[in-house]
């Protein structure tokens, strides 16, 4: 197991079940300064195990009211590259400093605007915040085995349906997903993120071997849910997907 560290490990033993992701950017309709602490307060009201948040400011305002571990992250869209989800050491440790225990990164093959592949920057983030966890966000299995290599505390297929080789899919891969746990399981704590939007699917990777299960939009964003039911009704004439991976 590549978490050794007693107290890193009895946090990640913790999380098992449910966490959510409790994001919000200034143009989703439901967009308020408090809206991520009120969700993140609503998903700790439900029994979750910890929570995922954006931002420096997010991520602080959420640790003080919410007694849950944290999975930050720092989404910053530059049209020069795909790479958005912590893309920089300085945004890694702007997480770090607002509190989360826990920092999300890119961990795929898809090149910042320096030409460099995404996953290089796990071990400069290791380096300099030795003291926090890594959850790589990867979008296939090879990314998922580099990142157990480079010393990752949770993988997930975040990515899946996000870069360019994956773009077209919509459902979660849970074959690929169920030979990662059992190739990866011993070794990092693997989790399910990514177009999971009921309790039964949640389920499902449990049984496989998640140790969690990350769900953000089918809880948390409202808009997309209500657009997902207007996608079908109206006969698939437009495509909800392209609102939930729009630029910010």
């Amino acid at each position: 197991m590549n978490t050794t560290d007693a107290g890193k490990k009895a946090m990640l033993d913790s999380m098992k079940g449910l966490i959510v992701s409790c994001q919000t950017q200034p143009d989703d309709p439901i967009y308020t300064e408090d809206m991520a602490v009120k969700m993140a307060e609503a998903a700790a009201w439900a029994g979750a195990s910890g929570i995922r948040a954006n931002t420096p400011e997010q991520i602080r305002a959420i640790k003080e009211a919410v007694n849950l571990p944290v999975i930050g992250l720092y989404k910053i869209w530059n049209e020069d590259m795909d790479v958005f989800i912590t893309p920089t050491l300085e945004a890694a440790k702007q997480v770090w400093e607002a509190g989360a225990e826990i920092i999300a990164l890119d961990c795929t093959d898809q090149l910042t605007d320096k030409g460099r592949p995404a996953w290089e920057l796990m071990p400069e983030v290791k380096k300099e915040i030795p003291e926090a966890m890594i959850f790589a966000d990867v979008s296939n299995y090879e990314e998922a085995r580099r990142a157990v290599e480079l010393g990752a505390d949770i993988v997930a297929p975040t990515l899946y349906g996000y870069t360019e080789a994956t773009k077209h899919i919509e459902e979660p891969d849970l074959r690929e997903f169920a030979r990662m746990c059992r190739d990866f399981g011993e070794d990092v704590y693997m989790m399910m993120e990514g177009h999971i939007y009921t309790p039964e699917d949640a389920m499902k990777c449990l049984y496989l071997g998640a140790h969690a299960v990350v769900v953000g939009s089918a809880i948390t964003r409202p808009h997309l849910t209500a657009k997902r039911f207007v996608d079908l009704i109206s006969g698939y004439q437009s495509n909800w997907r392209d609102a939930e991976k729009a630029k910010h």
